[in-house]
């Protein structure tokens, strides 16, 4: 089963040489997930300054610059892995560095037929 691991955290909780170093591990995270079958994406995002938001109302596009909804802690990236089941999608939330000083959220990702097949 496909797992989406949304990591979640204040964006200034580490400072530029921590969050390099996190990319660092998270790379060799991601490494060892390859080399068991169960990576299949992974991603920093940008700073939440550069989101924009778009809602469809009655037609009509809304689109607004930032995220969402404002909050404490701000979506910081993801992985998408396959596990076999949740324990073991909590033991690989466990192994990302940003767990470390935020939140990792896990979400199983429902299969949709007809999508096209991913490389």
């Amino acid at each position: 089963m496909k797992y989406l691991l949304l990591i979640y955290m204040d964006e200034n909780a580490m400072s530029d040489t921590e969050r390099e170093h996190c990319y660092g591990e998270s790379a060799q995270l991601a490494q060892d997930l390859h080399t068991q079958g169960q990576f299949l994406a992974t991603a920093p995002l940008h700073p939440v300054a550069t989101a924009t938001s778009v809602q469809v109302r009655d037609g009509k596009s809304l689109v607004t610059d930032g995220p969402f909804a404002e909050t404490r802690e701000q979506l910081g990236g993801f992985f998408l892995v396959n596990a076999q089941d949740l324990d073991e999608a909590i033991a690989i939330a466990t192994r990302i560095p940003g767990a470390k000083v935020g939140t990792v959220e896990i979400r199983p990702v429902i299969e949709v037929a007809g999508l096209p097949a991913q490389p």
